[in-house]
């Protein structure tokens, strides 16, 4: 309702810069606030995307010229821990982790949301294309309406209690929309390009981060066929991932692909194009919005990794999690990734992808 408190969470880019406009408009008693979270062991963070200097101080004048007070909270011990010691710990246990997934979880709608409430505000807003409904008495997530920029995949770990308290003004806007209104405004962040990296990687040269960060993640290995076979050696788990090809430095007679990572030996396993494909896997640390649990089969359409679109899908409760099973065989089912669940535009639930079944 207008007239509430909002907190909106400003990453100096156009969405956030949009987002806050909106709700100014409609009458809301508007707050930016910008995360101060780029890790002291980078650089100043002078460049970059929504941790750097350059992005706290578009955010900062894109408020001055809305009439919005700003704040800068510092959360950057809490980023580290939660974070990107993650993203460090997945990868050395062969995984392949979705940090913005874990952000939004343990950061935006978890700690900052826990604060804006401590300031008095009613709501929570980001610049995320999603929407938000009730549906049988309970909170759900939908996909945004511009099918390029649906962010849905990334906010599936919401709770029902969060989801209670967030605004997306986004959602039912496309990105050519989002970039007119800001270019009507006069914001000064209308055409500012979007960064396409993970926010504390520059470069997106993660294999570079590794081994600045996690320089176990170096050690040597063998390269081994599905059979067994010795094959050649790789430079370290970390930089693999499940469907590369890629880098692999072997000579084979037909092209291979990394199909299996297994750190307790240290040994990356790879097979030809139809091993890198399953037909099943196992979700666990599992959260469902649409439903308040899951009591059986349930048909759906299901995502394995952001980039890719839904696909049939059927999910079934385990003991460890969730089941997924596909008609078709999904290529490069990734530990570490996550499987979102929808049943049209709603998203039922996702789960952090453990293992791939068959």
């Amino acid at each position: 309702m207008p007239n509430e408190r909002v907190v909106v969470a400003m990453s100096g880019g156009v969405d956030s810069s949009v987002a806050a406009a909106l709700l100014v408009e409609q009458g809301y008693e508007v707050m930016g606030v910008t995360l101060q979270i780029w890790p002291r062991f980078l650089s100043s963070g002078a460049e970059g995307g929504c941790c750097s200097l350059d992005a706290v101080e578009d955010a900062r004048r894109v408020c001055q010229m809305l009439g919005i007070p700003h704040y800068v909270f510092n959360l950057r011990d809490l980023f580290e821990k939660e974070v990107i010691g993650n993203f460090r710990e997945e990868y050395l246990q062969g995984r392949t982790p979705n940090p913005c997934i874990v952000c939004n979880q343990r950061i935006k709608f978890g700690a900052l949301l826990e604060r804006s409430i401590a300031l008095g505000a009613q709501k929570l807003a980001t610049g995320h294309y999603a929407r938000l409904g009730v549906v049988n008495g309970r909170h759900v997530l939908m996909k945004g309406k511009d099918p390029f920029k649906d962010q849905s995949y990334v906010l599936y770990q919401l709770t029902q209690r969060q989801l209670a308290r967030l605004l997306f003004p986004l959602g039912e806007l496309t990105k050519d929309d989002t970039r007119k209104k800001a270019q009507t405004l006069g914001l000064r962040t209308a055409g500012k390009p979007e960064s396409q990296d993970i926010c504390f990687i520059p470069d997106n040269d993660y294999r570079t981060f590794l081994r600045d960060y996690a320089p176990e993640s170096l050690s040597p290995g063998p390269i081994v066929d599905t059979a067994g076979n010795l094959l050649g050696q790789h430079q370290g788990i970390a930089f693999y991932t499940i469907g590369q090809r890629k880098g692999l430095g072997l000579s084979a007679p037909v092209p291979m692909y990394v199909v299996d990572i297994r750190p307790e030996s240290n040994t990356l396993v790879v097979g030809d194009e139809q091993a890198a494909y399953g037909r099943a896997l196992l979700a666990e640390d599992v959260n469902f919005i649409a439903i308040p649990h899951l009591d059986g089969p349930m048909e759906v359409e299901a995502k394995v990794r952001y980039s890719l679109k839904p696909v049939p899908a059927t999910i079934s409760p385990a003991a460890e999690g969730v089941i997924t099973e596909f008609p078709e065989p999904q290529r490069a089912i990734t530990p570490g990734q996550s499987a979102v669940w929808y049943q049209g535009d709603v998203v039922v639930g996702g789960g952090i992808i453990t293992s791939k079944l068959a």
